[in-house]
């Protein structure tokens, strides 16, 4: 190792994600990773996500609201507090969501920023859910086994090129009145039996595919992945549902069949952020194809 050139490792890096990550105990995945809750308002009242309200109290609520709910970004001073608690920590690498779907990565900076807190690291991850996981599992296999700052900026490049992140929903509905659309925006007025494929591209939605009725969506989603992947151990995939486990589950075992040496590191149901926006049935699937480590 170069003179000068600091050593990271689990012990002394700690990694700050966003609750859209949906691993809200996060810190019993790994004891150096913290996750700040990002908001959702039903109405006056306001709850930040996994701490004041449930995944099930979520969809029991959007199922029986006539409100549509809203989600925000954490302040910068949420993340401050966070970087504060990890005082004993060298380093610490904020990994969230997409930029350009959020707020978030600019309260990441401003919290450390406002703190003067020089540790800080930002990665915008350009996806979200299990795709965040998926990326901060990269970063941690390398820290356990002891590694640079460059060589986890360089990962993060990598899986920017070689990361995948699809999903489909029931309706665009909840897409929408979110404002969170994005390049999908044509796709509005389409029929409810079409059920679109949908990607992040370049950090906003987009749409893929077009297919018709739900079996064909997890069908498409399975060819698109098979396509898009090489089966071994360094691919690492993910899958995430709203209130459609069996839908999820039945994913995963298509995927098993069709990637049998992958490493399946990720099955979380949808958060109430991301439910916000997505709604009941939505279904993602993520995966990157890592390097040995």
């Amino acid at each position: 190792m170069r003179r000068g050139v600091v050593r990271l490792s689990a012990e002394n890096t700690a990694l700050v994600l966003d609750s859209t990550c949906d691993y809200p105990d996060a810190s019993e995945r790994h004891p150096n990773w913290r996750v700040v809750p990002l908001y959702v308002r039903f109405g006056d009242e306001t709850f930040r996500e996994y701490v004041d309200i449930s995944t099930d109290e979520f969809y029991r609520r959007l199922r029986e609201s006539a409100e549509a709910p809203r989600s925000s970004q954490p302040t910068p001073a949420d993340f401050a507090a966070v970087y504060e608690e990890l005082g004993g920590y060298e380093k610490i690498f904020a990994v969230v969501l997409s930029g350009k779907l959020s707020g978030t990565l600019e309260s990441a900076r401003l919290g450390a920023e406002s703190a003067g807190d020089s540790r800080v690291a930002l990665v915008d991850s350009g996806v979200i859910c299990g795709g965040t996981v998926i990326l901060a599992d990269a970063l941690q296999r390398r820290l356990e086994r002891g590694t640079t700052e460059e060589e986890l900026l360089g990962i993060v490049e990598r899986f920017r090129r070689m990361r995948g992140l699809l999903f489909t929903v029931e309706t665009l509905e909840y897409l929408v009145r979110g404002g969170r659309i994005g390049k999908a925006q044509g796709l509005a007025g389409q029929l409810l039996s079409v059920k679109p494929i949908l990607h992040l591209d370049d950090g906003e939605v987009a749409p893929l595919k077009r297919v018709r009725g739900r079996a064909k969506a997890l069908t498409e989603l399975e060819r698109l992945f098979v396509e898009g992947t090489e089966d071994s151990p360094d691919l690492h995939v993910g899958v995430g549902h709203a209130a459609a486990p069996a839908d999820a589950e039945g994913l995963v075992a298509r995927l098993r069949a069709a990637r049998p040496h992958a490493s399946f590191d990720v099955f979380v149901t949808l958060g109430p952020v991301i439910g916000t926006h997505g709604g009941p049935g939505t279904l993602g699937l993520f995966w990157f194809q890592d390097e040995p480590v």
